[in-house]
């Protein structure tokens, strides 16, 4: 019996490294194996570009006031990979034939076929370099990618139609009321405006006097109180909407209690933020000059008025501007400008304002700072 048990356990043994071995080999088998597979490796031969039809018309005039509407279809014949691909589409717009400045107006996938909105089309020709309210040729294309990463791209032939884009002014306009400032609380007393920084239309400030024990608050529209913007702490600010003036925030800078002490200051609002900041202003030896006059391709020469309760600020209401630029000229001849459309800080030498729509306006300007906003009254 024993040499049986013995017998069967040499055997077993036998089994048991005959089974490793067959399983390793079959381990190997399949490493091998599938290192020589390549059936999926995927490959493309040199695309062949898609083709952008013509359109049915040469002259696009844009609707500024049905601006969701369709403009327009752009059809394509699809890009030839030599494989089976979900193939990216980008609809690009550009001001000349090259594509220098090249615009991505949209983005499709696996279609040959995009239907855009007299918005994203204003958009697109505004964004190339066009002027508003001026025929121009707008340039259209469709360039093919493949992957996430938009490689191995192709672009489609060119096609030119004449585009009319209207303006979209984007920007808000705000303006002071209360007893600390020149309208008191008339919501429609030749209010003063803020002053949007150019660099970040979220940011606007007022630098100037204030009266004695006063408060303010902030309009959106002169003449209508709500939306109406203040404080509930002292340090945020937040507001009504048209169609909700309940409950009406606290008046500036402090609330309720008594009002700030005569003098100047500088406010500044953010309203990406909700922050707001409220700090004396050294206006000690500042001299306004005896007058100021906006001078420019634009306009005929138009003489600005300062405000009574603070000479710093002056103003001229609807006056009528044309594409071209402006300056704010003093008596003493020095010439104050900058580089940036409806809002900025103008220095004396800073080249001339650029006025890129005819609209008629109301002008605002800040001789301690330099600001300057132009606030378009149709647009």
């Amino acid at each position: 019996m024993q040499g049986t048990n013995t017998n069967n356990k040499i055997q077993m043994m036998k089994n048991i490294i005959r089974f490793s071995a067959i399983t390793v080999i079959g381990i190997l088998f399949l490493v091998f194996n599938s290192c020589d597979d390549t059936s999926e490796i995927f490959t493309i031969s040199a695309p062949t570009a898609p083709v952008l039809a013509e359109l049915n018309f040469t002259d696009l005039k844009l609707d500024a006031v049905n601006t969701g509407n369709p403009a327009l279809t752009l059809n394509w014949n699809e890009a030839e990979y030599g494989q089976q691909a979900s193939i990216n589409y980008a609809i690009q717009f550009a001001s000349d034939d090259a594509f220098t400045a090249p615009i991505t107006a949209a983005t499709i996938t696996g279609n040959t076929s995009i239907t855009l909105a007299v918005n994203e089309v204003n958009a697109a020709a505004g964004n190339t370099g066009l002027n508003p309210f001026e025929w121009k040729a707008l340039y259209a294309r469709v360039v093919a990618s493949l992957g996430s990463q938009n490689s191995e791209t192709s672009a489609s032939n060119v096609i030119q139609f004449n585009v009319y884009p209207y303006f979209n002014y984007v920007f808000n306009d705000y303006y002071m009321v209360g007893d600390a400032t020149a309208p008191g609380w008339n919501n429609n007393n030749n209010n003063p405006a803020l002053f949007r920084d150019a660099n970040d239309s979220n940011i606007y400030s007022y630098t100037g006097f204030w009266a004695e024990n006063g408060h303010f608050k902030i309009l959106e529209t002169k003449g209508l109180w709500h939306p109406q913007y203040g404080t509930d702490d002292g340090t945020v600010f937040w507001g009504t909407t048209p169609t909700n003036s309940s409950p009406e925030p606290e008046r500036l800078p402090y609330g309720g209690g008594d009002g700030i002490p005569a003098g100047y200051y500088t406010f500044k609002m953010n309203f990406a933020s909700k922050a707001f900041t409220f700090e004396a202003f050294d206006a000690s030896g500042a001299t306004s000059p005896e007058s100021l006059t906006l001078k420019g391709t634009s306009t005929a020469d138009i003489a600005l008025a300062a405000l009574a309760f603070d000479g710093h600020i002056w103003y001229a209401n609807n006056v009528r501007l044309t594409p071209g630029n402006v300056d704010f000229v003093t008596d003493a001849g020095s010439n104050w400008g900058s580089s940036t459309s409806f809002s900025g800080i103008a220095t004396d030498g800073g080249g001339s304002i650029p006025v890129i729509v005819e609209d008629d306006y109301d002008v605002w300007f800040n001789d301690l700072t330099g600001e300057y906003i132009l606030i378009p009254l149709n647009l």
